[in-house]
Order: C-alpha cells, then sequence, then structure tokens
C-alpha cells in the first residue's frame, strides 16, 4: 500500500488515474482548490496550490510515497512544489506535454526526450505567469520552465511524463472532435496547413494507465508517454460520420485541432524499454471517437 498525493485530476484521465489508484488498494489524498470533490475514498486537502503558506498548512505534516501533479502549468507553481515537497516525497511526478516540443520538427523516429533538456532551458520567474492569458498563450513554455526547476535540484526525485495528445473518453472536454463533426455535418471548410505534419496521440485510457504505472517506478527526468504510431488530420476525421471532408488549405493563421505546421512526433522508446507497453492509435482511433462523439453525432 502507497501514499500517494494527486494535485488536481478531478477530470479526465486524471480521475482515471485516481480511481486506478484507490483500486489498487493505495491510500490517495486529492489536493485541489474544493472546485470538486475526490471519489469516495480518498482523502480530500483543499488549497490554492499557487499560495505556498496555505499549501503547506494544508498539507501539515503529512508525507507521501509519490506526488502526481496534474496541473503544474508555470515555474512559479514548480518552485513552490520544489520547496514544499522537498523532504516530503520520494517520487515526484508531473504531468508535463508534448508541447514542450513546440520548436522541435521531430524526425520519422519521433523527437527524443533529449531535443529538449530541462538542465539547459532557462527559467524567468518574472515573467506574468500569474495571468491566466499569458499562461494560457504559452502553454508549452511553461512546462519547459516548470521541468526546469524541477530538474535543477539534483536531491528532488522528479519524473516529467511528456504527454501526447489525448484522445477518447464520453468526458472528453476539449471539443477537438466536435470541431470536425460540426463542419462535416455542415458542409463548412476545415482549415489545415497547406504543408500539414503528422502527431503522435494516446487513448484516454492508455495515459491513466501510464501514469499509474509510472507511480510504482524509480526512474527520473523526462519521459514520453505516446501510443504507437503517428496519426494524419485525414486519418482522424475519416472515422468521424458526416459529410465529405472539405479542407481549405491556409499558410498562416488558426487552423483546426489536430492539423499542424510541424511534426508533433514522440520517441516511446524510453518508456518502451522501462518496461511500459503502448498499444497502437490506428487500432483504438475508431472506438475514442466513438466513445467522445457518442449517439448525437
Amino acid at each position: 500500500m502507497r501514499d500517494v498525493l494527486v494535485i488536481g485530476g478531478n477530470r479526465y484521465f486524471g480521475k482515471r488515474l485516481i480511481d486506478r489508484l484507490l483500486a489498487a488498494g493505495d491510500r490517495v489524498t486529492v489536493l485541489n482548490r474544493g472546485s470538486s470533490a475526490p471519489p469516495a475514498g480518498a482523502v480530500h486537502l483543499v488549497a490554492d496550490r499557487d499560495d505556498e503558506r496555505a499549501l503547506t498548512e494544508a498539507l501539515g505534516d503529512r508525507v507521501f510515497d509519490v506526488v502526481v501533479d496534474q496541473v503544474c502549468y508555470t515555474p512559479s507553481q514548480a518552485a513552490i512544489a520544489r520547496r514544499v515537497f522537498a523532504g516530503r516525497t520520494r517520487r515526484y511526478v508531473m504531468t508535463s506535454t508534448v508541447e514542450v516540443y513546440e520548436y522541435e520538427h521531430s524526425p520519422a523516429a519521433g523527437v527524443p526526450e533529449d531535443a529538449v533538456d530541462p538542465r539547459e532551458v532557462a527559467v524567468d520567474l518574472e515573467l506574468p505567469w500569474d495571468e491566466a492569458r499569458f499562461r494560457d498563450a504559452h502553454y508549452g513554455e511553461g512546462k519547459r520552465q516548470a521541468e526546469a526547476v524541477l530538474a535543477a535540484a539534483p536531491a528532488f526525485p522528479y519524473t516529467a511524463v511528456r504527454v501526447a495528445h489525448v484522445l477518447g473518453g464520453e468526458d472528453d472536454f476539449t471539443g477537438r472532435l466536435a470541431h470536425y463533426a460540426d463542419r462535416l455535418r455542415t458542409g463548412a471548410p476545415i482549415a489545415v496547413p497547406a504543408a500539414n505534419h503528422p502527431a503522435t496521440y494516446i487513448h484516454v485510457e492508455e495515459i491513466a494507465d501510464f501514469l499509474f504505472w509510472a507511480v510504482g517506478q524509480d526512474f527520473t527526468g523526462p519521459v514520453n508517454a505516446a501510443s504507437h504510431g503517428t496519426l494524419t488530420t485525414d486519418e482522424i476525421v475519416a472515422h468521424i460520420p458526416g459529410g465529405p471532408a472539405r479542407f481549405q488549405e491556409v499558410e498562416v493563421g488558426e487552423v483546426s485541432p489536430f492539423s499542424f505546421f510541424r511534426s508533433y512526433g514522440m520517441d516511446n522508446s524510453r518508456a518502451t524499454r522501462l518496461g511500459f507497453a503502448f498499444t497502437d492509435a490506428r487500432q483504438w482511433l475508431p472506438q475514442a471517437v466513438a466513445e467522445t462523439l457518442g449517439k448525437d453525432h
């Protein structure tokens, strides 16, 4: 039995992770701002993770085997977490993102973890990270710098799980697949780059499995989490019912979700060597689309 703290995680693959931990018999504590209660069986702590004093007071004298941080978006948040959890946990698992590679055009085999070494990423705590608009506009940079803060403390046992684009589940809150379904139904054009590149993906259940597996491991540093293979916009749209797709190529500007000006493929060989068995994205794609769009589409 392990003592596991999950920060955030009350929706999508976070809540699936909590369910897996509870089913395994782990003692689970969930910390959030009180917006929603965790599942039965989990201890609930309420605090704003951006408030170091409140976070410290909420934790009291608790210590954990593992902390899984689902909502660390900025270096400021990482700095608070590093101070607060130093000596409180033997392992700190931060949910990061494929977006840390936003400037790395991946080769055919996918971009490896060392393409972005957090020990070499510059950190600027003076940027307005507490402003939601700035934070959202600099999502990848925020995650990169958050990783860098954790990596700067050699004695802090962390891993950063760089999550591929997630698909599947009836509770997908992003609306990305619905974007395509609406355009197919109405015949509206789908904006894509003139050179539209593929990306790696992972099913919502698989990333929950991966995080649950990572809780029980002892490796450190960044690790890519992505199903085998890449998917193109065409391949995803082909599984969405409706009229024929009408793509409109654009050179610059906003494009539809899951269409990219650069390749977002990740190399998952490190996680595979460590012992996690990924599925193939093309095998679960039809199921993922059906789960999310449901009977209405």
